[in-house]
């Protein structure tokens, strides 16, 4: 009995979905996903670029998915802001019908920020800036540890203290 009253309910559901096209077009319409130092952020507008490669974005998307603002020394977030060229600066901003739009992928290239897409979900992932990606590396302090050699004796990474290392593992999985 549940079998059939479920097989029921799935064609009542099916039936309001072919029925109602206001149903239909809602659930058709999506917007691109940015990922953006590890937050997602559906932009609430699509691009009017559909032909581009590049990532067009509202200022308002701008800024909730980066916290990034446009301002006339540049693009900035914080006390960090990035100018952008003069003779480019087309390449960055354009207005379509009283809209002003920015090229995200155009601005990462310029901060040599790497990009990746997914077309198929139309999904964006930004990594680190160049100058941030190594930043902590430079207070990682190595933990001492005490490994053999080949014949059996001991070493540990101490006795090297003030000397170049290079340290090769290798894991079976």
């Amino acid at each position: 009995m549940r079998i059939h009253f479920h097989r029921i309910a799935m064609l009542g559901a099916g039936l309001a979905f072919l029925l109602c096209p206001a149903v239909s077009m809602a659930i058709e319409t999506h917007h691109p996903v940015v990922i953006y130092e590890g937050t997602p952020t559906e932009l609430a507008s699509a691009s009017p670029f559909a032909q581009s490669a590049d990532l067009w974005v509202t200022l308002q998307d701008l800024t909730r998915a980066t916290g990034y603002v446009l301002k006339p020394q540049g693009v900035c977030r914080k006390e960090l802001c990035f100018p952008l060229p003069k003779k480019t600066r087309s390449d960055f901003l354009v207005k379509r019908d009283s809209v002003e739009w920015f090229n995200l992928s155009a601005f990462a290239r310029m901060l040599h920020q790497a990009v990746a897409r997914d077309a198929q979900f139309d999904t964006w992932y930004f990594g680190p800036r160049q100058d941030t990606q190594n930043a902590f590396l430079s207070s990682l302090d190595a933990p001492n540890f005490t490994l053999p050699d080949s014949t059996g004796k001991l070493h540990s990474l101490s006795d090297f203290r003030g000397k170049k290392v290079l340290l090769i593992t290798w894991a079976s999985w």
